[in-house]
């Protein structure tokens, strides 16, 4: 980050502590172990890009402006410390050639959710210059369209006004909403895909965008609208029920083909309160994550996946830390799915007990 940034941008490596059943032994190691912090507010002459095999950077933006400008249950700017306390214990289970790093928070106490936005952009477009793949925790789900500011950018090279190329980038989201409300009075944790939609189309860019677990009683008739308008092809969280896991992935296999690359958000909200009740807006009739997980797997092995964000924890309203702790498993279950596809992971089929 810019020196002016510093200000709003601390480290959260304390965060990384938890159990040690051994300090040299890399098979007892977990995750608090292997991280390593990662100073963004360096100049980026000093940062010298990963030329290891497979390198992950998480970063949290610690927001939840957005979430009360839509009138939502604020909480969700701790959520990024929270998430990392329950990632600390997880196992190692990928080759010592795998790097976790650290890159701290992006503070929004006292600058706007649009400078925060910003700031959040510019540090992904700065991870990935760096070859690690990005995981950003969130915050209210405005987090995200500062996580797209950065892939679009990195995407098209060059300067805003001149860019190199073009993005053709596709989002895939996990949400009950479909966040395409009006922002003419502001942007929201509810606004961010039809801002992007207008980005795409002041830029002449395609808007590919794939909502997955949609709620009708979540969305009004005019947002729906509004998706068609705008080409969105959507599933339902019905049609996890209805239309079977084969049903669900022919759709997102059309999605995917479409898209030169993608970057995936999750919205918790889109889960059952029954496993995330620690949300801005709970979902009594949600998702089950192990009928999610599968389909997050499927799309990053597409190999167009070039970043991850999860949003919408808060803290304030979990119980037993079991919404964090869901964030933290479905982290697991990206970076391991990522290591396996490069032949990184830990085959334990394959261990000699001794």
């Amino acid at each position: 980050m810019e020196e002016n940034n510093k200000k709003y941008y601390i480290s959260a490596m304390e965060c990384w502590k938890g159990r040690e059943d051994s300090d040299t032994d890399y098979d007892a190691f977990r995750w608090h172990q292997w991280v390593r912090p990662l100073d963004l507010s360096e100049n980026e002459e000093e940062l010298k890009p990963f030329d290891g095999k497979l390198g992950f950077a998480f970063i949290g933006f610690c927001s939840e402006q957005g979430v009360k400008r839509n009138k939502g249950r604020v909480g969700t700017a701790l959520a990024p410390d929270f998430i990392r306390g329950q990632m600390s214990n997880l196992p190692c289970s990928f080759s010592q050639e795998v790097k976790l790093f650290d890159a701290g928070n992006i503070l929004c106490d006292d600058i706007s959710m649009e400078d925060g936005q910003r700031a959040l952009g510019h540090a992904v477009e700065k991870l990935l210059k760096l070859k690690l793949f990005p995981i950003v925790l969130g915050g209210g789900h405005e987090t995200t369209f500062g996580h797209f500011l950065g892939e679009y950018q990195n995407l098209r090279g060059g300067s805003i006004t001149q860019p190199e190329r073009k993005a053709n980038m596709g989002i895939v989201n996990f949400d009950a909403h479909f966040d395409l409300r009006p922002y003419k009075n502001g942007s929201s944790s509810g606004s961010m895909f039809r801002q992007i939609a207008d980005i795409c189309k002041e830029d002449g860019e395609e808007y590919h965008y794939l909502p997955l677990g949609i709620q009708q009683h979540s969305n009004t008739v005019q947002l729906f609208k509004v998706a068609k308008a705008l080409g969105v092809e959507y599933i339902l969280a019905k049609e996890f029920q209805t239309a079977g896991f084969a049903g669900i992935l022919e759709k997102v296999d059309m999605f995917m083909g479409d898209c030169e690359n993608a970057y995936m958000t999750i919205c918790t909200d889109v889960f059952s309160s029954a496993f995330a009740p620690g949300v801005s807006a709970t979902q009594s009739l949600g998702l089950d994550p192990e009928i999610v997980l599968p389909v997050i797997k499927h799309i990053l092995r597409t190999r167009k996946i070039r970043g991850f964000d999860i949003c919408e924890i808060s803290p304030r309203f979990d119980q037993d830390n079991t919404t964090a702790n869901l964030g933290a498993v479905i982290i697991f279950a990206v970076v391991n799915t990522l290591c396996k596809m490069d032949g990184l992971d830990i085959d334990l089929d394959d261990i000699s007990w001794i």
